[in-house]
Order: structure tokens, then C-alpha cells, then sequence
């Protein structure tokens, strides 16, 4: 769905971006900024800052930023779009319909019925554990220590013995045996005609990040198989993309997420505080979900079953997060089976200290893989560390790796230079690294800019916004293709265009970028503390040393680009550039640049 951006930049405008976060954050003033405590990372000293002339927000502790619209979608996970109808509604701001196609109508129809049969499902369970009829679920999950207020948090409820009783409620509600089918909520034969698909079943209700039921889980009363039955895939709900709890767990502040197997632990873990967790959908752990987790967390503490079963699934978990570049630990639940039981028998105290002591994934797999080998025998203990070398070679980040290696050699006994050398062997044999080649002395490589002159460019992108008027004391010596690094020069351009036509608005700059990732680094870009090259601030310092640092910064710039356009001079633009750069280096060395 698409608006325009004049009504995209209306809503924005209409939003006093102090006022929409006030609501989220406290904030103090100080001087034309505010500041608060970041609700994107736990903190002590607010590093959190929210400057109206601006339109953005910026934490100088974890780097997260943007407009009005980016905190939205961060804070409450809502889409760009949902962004932009929650503060439009704020303002009062009609927005436009959007033409959709007849497809598109029936698809959107059809889907609106199968969230309000559910809806209508989730509501005739509820009351059917309240019943005569539900009183066999009733006790069950009062056994299992569940409260009152936990049932009905959960929409907790009760599918009863007879075979069509929630069809028949649903067809009197007026929805069509066809609709009830694709729901998920019943099946269709020659011999039974449109029957339930759950009967005599604990029923929790599945729910979306908005709240919204999508599907169902069920666990039997007595005997009967399978245990525990789910929905069926729907045009609403897709297992690989949905997490049971996460509508909750999304709100949670501890800065992980857990991740568990049943509805069980995931509801006993809230009851008794631990809000971040959460189960996959009675399949195997995916990295579609991984996907979603990422919005909310880069850290999962996996709380397994301790049987096999438990631990093959915490292995290929931590398999999947860590392609997406998560941090993933192992909750240690012996003595034992699941959460469930650990917080019953040992209560919360104890589970909170077991999740400080997780245990890192790769201790976890070693400890694993070490059940496998007779360590008496030389052997076997040869073979355990080859496979622990092979493990530290899937390792990319060299640190990580380096720290792994003295962890894993602390605790088996390994002398850490000889499991460093069987890396080396091994990651050589087969083609996981490349011997280290000594470049010849004349020879050298040449380095890519340096942070130095990242540095460089990231000053003055925020120096001339926050100062418009100093771009036209430079204005002859820069433009946007000496700032090098591309999101940069994207950002530059946008900014001097600006100052050009007197509209420059970096609040609106934001929202032109896709990713989460390029909005933040946009945001710091107009958030770097101005400083000279040697790093020292310049809020208190004459106009003759403010005009040296900028002087240098230029140059620095300048230099980086003739060297960037040098290596393309095959490229007659690029040859142009330098030539045409050099001749501006020279003057710029000559010449003092005022700022009065």
C-alpha cells in the first residue's frame, strides 16, 4: 500500500515528534534537545535524545534513530504503513483510499471473514470451558497451577466432545460451511459431512502481533492422538512465520527472548513473570521465525525439553540463529524436563538465576558433541579435537573464533597453541581459510578510506545541517560525490539540495530510505558530535579554530576523493573528477575559509 509523500510528509509534520514519544518515554529538556531514558536498550544515564528542530530521535548509547514514523514502527513493530495511519488518525488526518483491484477486494474480504470466524471460535471455547461440558478442561489446567486471570488473559478455552457443536454455531452466526472449512476449524467428508476438527480439547487461542486469533492449538483430554493439534495453514495463518506469545513478549524489556516448545510453558513462563517468552508453532523452529525474532532481539535464551528429542532442537536452532547473526544460549533445566516444571518445583527465583547462567551455544554444542568420545582413549580424544576444531573454522568473526577457542581449551584441558595450529590444519585441507600470503615490500595493497575519514564526512554532513550557511563558504570545493561512502553521498546530496531550495528537513530525509538499518545510520549521520580531526569538541572554541577544523575536515575530504576517483581513472568522468579535484586541493590549501 502506497500514500503520497506530501500527505506522508502532512502526517509527519502534524506530529510533534516530542509529544508522540512523551508518550512512551520521559523526557527532560535540555538546552533545544530532550532526553530520556532509551526504550530501545536498558540504560542508567539517559542517553536518549529527541531534537524537535530536527524532527528525529538518536540514542548515543545503541544507535538507534530516526523520524516520528521509524519510532513508531521500532517501538510498537508496526509496518511503515501502520506508522503512518496511527499518527495520521492523531492528527486527524483523512487519509486517501487506495485503488485495489477486485482480486485484491475478495482476497482482503476473504481474509477479514477468517479473523472474525476465529474470532467468533476463540469466543465459543472460552465459554465452553465455563460450562457443565468444560469442566474436564477446567480442571486440567487449574492442575496445572493456572490462575483465573492467566486463563483468561490467554483466551483460554474448551472444545467439547461433540462432533459439530462449533460448526453449528458458527453456521447460525451466518458464515458458510466453505468459509468454516478454509478456516481451519473443520473438515468435510461424504460420511460426516462438515464436522469440528477439535473436539474434547484444551483450546489455545493463537494470536497475531496484533492480537488478533489466527488459529488454534489443542491439547486432548484423556486419551487420544495426536497429544496436541494445531490449525491447519490458512490464508491467515503460516506456522513458519508466527511465534505463540510473541503478541506479549514483543512489549517485554529484558533484552532476550525465550524460546520454548509448548503453549504450556510459554503461558506457566508469564504467569510467573518471564514475559519474553515465546514457542514455535508444533513445528521445528524456522528461519522464517528467526526473521521476525530479529525484530525484537538479537539474543534468544532456547529453554528446550532436557530429553534428546529437546536437545536435537536446541542444536538446530542454534544452527539458524546463528546465520542470522544472533546470540543464542542454552537454559540448563536439570534436574528437570521443561519450564513448567522447573518453576513449580523450584520456583522463579531459581529460573531467573538459571537464565543468568545460560550457557553459550557453543559451549553447549562442545558439551554435546563430547557425549560421542571415550576421552581415555587417545584416540577417541584425537578425533573430539579435530571436530572441536572444525566447529571453531564456522566461526567467521576472528574474535569470536579467538575467544571460543581459549573458553573451549580452559575447559577440556587442551593447550590453546596446539588446538590454534589444528584450526589452522584444518581450515587449510579443506579451503575454510587461505594461508596468510606476506605481501612484497613494494607491493602493498592499497586500504579502503579509513574511519578517519568516515569520520570526516559524517561531521560535516552534520555540521552543515545543523549550520546551512556554512555550506556556501565550501560550496566550491564539495559536492556530493567527494563523500565517498554511498548511504553518505545519498545523504549529502539530499541535504545540499536542501539548503539549495531553503527546504531542508532531515526529519523528512528518513523515511526515503528502506531498511532499519540505513534510517539509523541516516539519523546518526545528523547526530555526530562536530568536532576537529583530533577529536576535540568545538562548542567552546574561537572562530579562528572552528575555521581550521572545518578547513581540515574539507581537505580531508577532498584528499579521500581525488585518491577514490584516482583508482577509477580508466573511467573518463572519474579522470575528469580528479583533474578538476586536484586544481580545487590546491586552492583549498591556500586559502583560509571564513566563517563570518
Amino acid at each position: 500500500m502506497y500514500y503520497p509523500d506530501d500527505i506522508v510528509e502532512e502526517v509527519r509534520e502534524k506530529n510533534n515528534i516530542v509529544d508522540v514519544i512523551s508518550g512512551y518515554v520521559r523526557l527532560q529538556k535540555k538546552g533545544n534537545t530532550y532526553f530520556g531514558l532509551c526504550p530501545f536498550h536498558n540504560e542508567k544515564t539517559p542517553s536518549f535524545s529527541v531534537t524537535p528542530s530536527k524532527g528525529m530521535y538518536y540514542c548515543f548509547g545503541c544507535g538507534a534513530g530516526g523520524n516520528v514514523f521509524t519510532f513508531l514502527m521500532n517501538y510498537e513493530n508496526a509496518t511503515f504503513v501502520e506508522a503512518v495511519k496511527t499518527l495520521a488518525d492523531r492528527a486527524g488526518i483523512k487519509l486517501p483510499e487506495v485503488e485495489v483491484t477486485e482480486e485484491m477486494k475478495k482476497a482482503a474480504g476473504e481474509k477479514a471473514t477468517l479473523l472474525e470466524i476465529n474470532k467468533e471460535a476463540a469466543k465459543y471455547f472460552y465459554y465452553a470451558l465455563r460450562s457443565d461440558h468444560g469442566k474436564v478442561g477446567l480442571k486440567y489446567l487449574q492442575d496445572r497451577k493456572l490462575t483465573e486471570e492467566t486463563m483468561k488473559n490467554w483466551g483460554l478455552g474448551y472444545s467439547d466432545k461433540y462432533s459439530n457443536d462449533l460448526v453449528k454455531y458458527l453456521e447460525s452466526k451466518g458464515y458458510s460451511d466453505e468459509m468454516i472449512v478454509k478456516s481451519g476449524l473443520a473438515s468435510r467428508d461424504e460420511a460426516h459431512g462438515t464436522h469440528d476438527k477439535f473436539w474434547n480439547r484444551v483450546m489455545f487461542p493463537i494470536q497475531d502481533l496484533n492480537h488478533r486469533v489466527i488459529g488454534f492449538g489443542g491439547r486432548v483430554m484423556g486419551e487420544g492422538e495426536p497429544k496436541y493439534l494445531n490449525s491447519p495453514e490458512t490464508p491467515i495463518f503460516e506456522k513458519r512465520r508466527n511465534l505463540f506469545g510473541l503478541n506479549f513478549a514483543r512489549s517485554s524489556k529484558k533484552g532476550h527472548i525465550i524460546l520454548c516448545e509448548g503453549y504450556m510453558d510459554v503461558i506457566s513462563m508469564h504467569q510467573a513473570g518471564f514475559n519474553e517468552a515465546v514457542a514455535s508453532l508444533g513445528t521445528a523452529f524456522t528461519p522464517e521465525q528467526a526473521v521476525i525474532l530479529k525484530r525484537f532481539t538479537d539474543t534468544v535464551i532456547l529453554s528446550y525439553d532436557s530429553d534428546g528429542a529437546g536437545t536435537k532442537a536446541a542444536l538446530r536452532a542454534i544452527e539458524i540463529l546463528r546465520n542470522m547473526d544472533m546470540t543464542a544460549r542454552v537454559l540448563d533445566l536439570k534436574p528437570y524436563k521443561d519450564p513448567d516444571e522447573f518453576i513449580k518445583n523450584l520456583g522463579a527465583e531459581a529460573f531467573e538465576e538459571r537464565i543468568k547462567n545460560a550457557k553459550n551455544s557453543f559451549a553447549f554444542e562442545i558439551e554435546i558433541l563430547r557425549r560421542d568420545y571415550n576421552l581415555d582413549d587417545p584416540d577417541e580424544k584425537t578425533k573430539f579435537h579435530r571436530e572441536i576444531a572444525k566447529k571453531l573454522c564456522g566461526i567467521q568473526d576472528e574474535v569470536a573464533r579467538n575467544n571460543y577457542l581459549e573458553s573451549v581449551c580452559r575447559e577440556y584441558g587442551i593447550a590453546s597453541d596446539v588446538m590454534r595450529k589444528t584450526v589452522v590444519e584444518y581450515a587449510s585441507k579443506t579451503g575454510l581459510a587461505k594461508p596468510a600470503i606476506r605481501p612484497k615490500s613494494s607491493m602493498h595493497e592499497k586500504m579502503p578510506p579509513d574511519e578517519g575519514v568516515k569520520k570526516a564526512q559524517r561531521i560535516l554532513i552534520t555540521w552543515i545541517s545543523d549550520e546551512p550557511a556554512v555550506y556556501s563558504k565550501i560550496k566550491e570545493y564539495i559536492d556530493p560525490s567527494d563523500f565517498t561512502e554511498e548511504l553518505y553521498s545519498r545523504v549529502a546530496k539530499e541535504v545540499i539540495d536542501g539548503i539549495a531550495d531553503g527546504g531542508l528537513n532531515p526529519a523528512s530525509l528518513v523515511s526515503k530510505f528502506d531498511s532499519e538499518e540505513e534510517q539509523k545510520e541516516v539519523a546518526s549521520l545528523f547526530n555526530t558530535k562536530i568536532t576537529g580531526l583530533d577529536g576535540q569538541p568545538l562548542e567552546m572554541s574561537t572562530i579562528q579554530e572552528k575555521e581550521r577544523a572545518l578547513r581540515d575536515i574539507v581537505i580531508k575530504i577532498k584528499e579521500n576523493s581525488n585518491e577514490y576517483y584516482k583508482n577509477k581513472s580508466a573511467d573518463m568522468t572519474a579522470l575528469s573528477k580528479v583533474l578538476e579535484g586536484k586544481k580545487k586541493l590546491e586552492k583549498l590549501r591556500k586559502t583560509t575559509i571564513s566563517l563570518e
